[in-house]
C-alpha cells in the first residue's frame, strides 16, 4: 500500500487516534496506579554479558523523517543531524524465555501481574466472547482493544493462554518498569530514542524501513505487520497473525531483527513532540526530556496497518504511561561499551 499523507496544515483532532498501544488510564472504570506499583522490587544482577548483542558504531546520522507518510503532530520531524557514542544492543527484542528466567531468577512480578488485567487485541478471541468483554472493561473509542483480567506475560492473550509454544516469541504485556528491572538484573538498559533509531536505521541514510523505501522485496514482506481489513479480519499474508519470532525476516545492516513490526519497543526517554525542537542543541547524546508522564516506545508492531496510522516506520514515534502494558508491547536492551 502507498504510505498515508500527512494532514501538516489540520488540527491534531484530524490525525489519527493513538490504536498503537493504549494506556492503562485510558479504560472505562478502570484501576488507578497503586502507589507500591510505582516502587520496584531490588533485583539482583545476572552479571555482565555481551551474548546476543551487536555493536554500532558512534558518530553521526540523520533522525527523524518529514515525508508524505509521516506523522509530524507526534514529533517526527524536523530531520536533524544527532550524534551518538558507540555502544551495544540486543539483536533481537527479549524473549519469552529471556523474560522467564529474569522471573525464576529474582521472583519479579510484572505490573499486569500485580493489577490483574492487561489489553489483548480483540482477533484473539472468538466474536461472542469479544463482545462480552467489551461489555465490562473497554478502552473508549478503540474498541479493538479489550482489558482482559488475567493477561499477562505468562498468559499474553488471557488466562487461557500460555507461552509454552512461543519461547522464542518477544515477551509482551511488560510495562517501562518491568524493562527497567529486566535489564537492571541483566547489567544493562534500555537504548535512548536516538541509540534505537541509529541502530534500527542499519546504516541506511533517511529510508522509511530498514532496508529501503519499497514496503515489499520481490513481492515478499520484510516485517510482520497487519494486512487485511484492519481491525476485523488478519489474512497474515507475511506468515503471522499474531507476533512472529524475534529472529523473523532478514535482519537489517547492523544485524538487528524486527526494528518495525511486531511489537513497539520501550526506550528510556520521556515523551514529548517538541522537545527536540525546543532543544536542538541537545543534539549529542540526547536522552529526551527531563520529564514528562509518557515514556517512547519506538518500531511499530504486528498490528500497525497503512489504513490506520501507518506507524510501522523508522521515524515513527508514540508514547505511553510507564505503567502500561499490552499484547504488542515488548523492548530490547542496550549497554555502554566497556
Amino acid at each position: 500500500p502507498q504510505p498515508r499523507p500527512t494532514r501538516m496544515n489540520e488540527p491534531d483532532s484530524s490525525k489519527p487516534k493513538s490504536c498503537c498501544t493504549p494506556s492503562r488510564g485510558s479504560v472505562v472504570g478502570g484501576d488507578t496506579p497503586l502507589a507500591s506499583l510505582e516502587i520496584l522490587p531490588e533485583v539482583e544482577g545476572a552479571g555482565l554479558s555481551s551474548e546476543g548483542m551487536v555493536e554500532i558504531p558512534g558518530g553521526a546520522f540523520l533522525m527523524g523523517g518529514e515525508g508524505p507518510e509521516t506523522w509530524q503532530q507526534d514529533g517526527e520531524g524536523p530531520v536533524r543531524e544527532v550524534s551518538v557514542d558507540s555502544f551495544q544492543i540486543d539483536a533481537c527484542a527479549v524473549s519469552n524465555e529471556q523474560f522467564a528466567a529474569f522471573v525464576n531468577a529474582t521472583g519479579y512480578v510484572t505490573e499486569a501481574e500485580r493489577f490483574g488485567w492487561s489489553f489483548v487485541f480483540q482477533l484473539h478471541f472468538p466474536k461472542k466472547q469479544r463482545e462480552q468483554l467489551r461489555q465490562t472493561k473497554a478502552v473508549a473509542g478503540l474498541e479493538w482493544w479489550l482489558a482482559v483480567s488475567g493477561a499477562s506475560w505468562r498468559h499474553p492473550t488471557g488466562p487461557d493462554s500460555n507461552i509454552d509454544d512461543i519461547l522464542n516469541h518477544p515477551v509482551v504485556q511488560v510495562s517501562w518498569n518491568d524493562a527497567q528491572a529486566y535489564c537492571r538484573w541483566a547489567g544493562k538498559r534500555l537504548p535512548t530514542e536516538a541509540e534505537w533509531e541509529c541502530a534500527a536505521r542499519g546504516g541506511l541514510e533517511q529510508k522509511i524501513w530498514p532496508w529501503g523505501n519499497s514496503l515489499l522485496r520481490s513481492g515478499k514482506f520484510r516485517c510482520n505487520i497487519f494486512q487485511g481489513d484492519f481491525p476485523k479480519k488478519d489474512t497474515g499474508k507475511d506468515g503471522f497473525k499474531g507476533t512472529c519470532p524475534v529472529d523473523a525476516f532478514e535482519p537489517n545492516g547492523y544485524g538487528l531483527y524486527n526494528c518495525v513490526g511486531n511489537v513497539w519497543e520501550w526506550c528510556q526517554d520521556w515523551f514529548n513532540h517538541e522537545y527536540h525542537r525546543i532543544r536542538p542543541d541537545l543534539s549529542n547524546n540526547p536522552s529526551g526530556p527531563p520529564s514528562g508522564t509518557k515514556r517512547v516506545q519506538r518500531g511499530g508492531s504486528y498490528l500497525c496497518h497503512d489504513s490506520y496510522c501507518n506507524r510501522y516506520r523508522l521515524s515513527a514515534r508514540i508514547g505511553n504511561t510507564p505503567d502500561s502494558s499490552g499484547g504488542n508491547l515488548g523492548f530490547r536492551c542496550a549497554r555502554d561499551l566497556e
